[in-house]
């Protein structure tokens, strides 16, 4: 699941689009390079959220997590809603 694009289906956050980051048993570490950045991810229930089959391409493999940056999560964020936006 790491890399993939997901939404956030309850809490504050509700609709909110991030990054998965790392995978725990029942939980996921989010980013999304504004107010969650790489240094300080959100931990979210695996059952709050909703996978979009959407990798963020290859940069993000496992843990290794060097050649990610907020900045480039920011941009496939925008990238995507850019998409949606264009389809709807």
């Amino acid at each position: 699941m790491t890399g993939l694009l997901a939404y956030s289906l309850a809490g504050h956050d509700k609709g909110k689009l991030y990054v998965i980051i790392k995978e725990e048993k029942d939980f996921l570490w989010l980013s999304d390079g504004n107010s969650r950045p790489l240094e300080n991810p959100k931990k979210k229930n695996k059952k709050h959220i909703q996978y979009i089959k959407r990798n963020i391409s290859n940069q993000i493999a496992g843990d290794a997590l060097q050649s990610v940056t907020n900045e480039s999560i920011k941009r496939t964020i925008k990238l995507y809603s850019k998409d949606i936006q264009e389809v709807k």
